[in-house]
């Protein structure tokens, strides 16, 4: 089975839309959101209802769980809390209530989905460097063989034995058995790894191969949205730059 695992998609409608057409190319057989599909960008409607109707598996991250009531955002900075409480005005009640039902993790076939670290999952924290992975070595025991994150909107692989860790550093490899994995699957909708272009990625069950991919997608459209909305400038002036 070939599985779509895409996250971040901050309410970037162009760069969605390039994910999923992008995706008609893979051969997906199911699709999973790893969050925060709203936060940030001018479409958190639109960009739910992609994600509502192409997802089999949609996991809740920190900015879904804000505009949703199930926690407490006071403590954002001043834009990203006004961005949160502009896409709740925008929000279906029924998107809303949706965002309320998501999980923090999901399970199956040895893999984990989920937002941001496996471990304490309601705090949302990050993987991103090889000390936040060496972390992990104590509850090795209980990690997935393979567990896919968001959060960080970076594309990282960290490769975990019971007492090493190493960073994976290809952009398509292969999952070896004496291993486990954690792996952060980039950002749709809003790139910071200086590469402007959208993520997403593509894991294969039977042959164990996990591949990064980008699509190339309208910035300036979505740039302009943001310009054109009730939201920081910045948010779409970084979008040129993928910081």
């Amino acid at each position: 089975m070939r599985i779509g695992i895409f996250s971040d998609c901050h309410s970037n409608h162009p760069a969605l839309q390039a994910v999923v057409k992008a995706y008609e190319a893979e051969h997906v057989d199911k699709f999973i959101c790893l969050g925060d599909t709203v936060g940030y960008g001018a479409r958190p409607q639109e960009c739910s209802e992609i994600v509502r109707n192409m997802a089999s598996v949609t996991i809740l991250g920190n900015h879904d769980a804000a505009v949703s009531g199930r926690m407490d955002y006071s403590y954002y900075y001043e834009a990203a809390r006004h961005a949160l409480d502009v896409h709740t005005s925008l929000l279906t009640g029924e998107n809303i209530e949706w965002l309320r039902t998501l999980p923090y993790e999901h399970r199956e076939q040895e893999l984990s989905f989920c937002h941001g670290s496996p471990v304490n999952l309601e705090e949302f924290e990050y993987i991103f460097s090889l000390d936040q992975a060496q972390r992990l070595l104590a509850v090795y025991d209980d990690l997935a063989r393979v567990t896919f994150i968001g959060h960080s909107h970076l594309c990282k692989a960290f490769a975990l034995s019971p007492s090493d860790v190493h960073e994976v550093v290809a952009t398509r490899f292969t999952v070896r058995e004496s291993y486990k994995y954690i792996i952060s699957v980039g950002s749709v909708g809003q790139p910071r790894d200086y590469d402007n272009r959208a993520s997403y990625t593509v894991f294969d069950t039977d042959e164990l191969t996990f591949e990064f991919k980008r699509a190339e997608y309208d910035i300036e459209t979505a740039a302009r949205q943001i310009f054109e909305a009730d939201l920081e400038r910045n948010f779409g002036n970084r979008l040129f730059l993928g910081v």
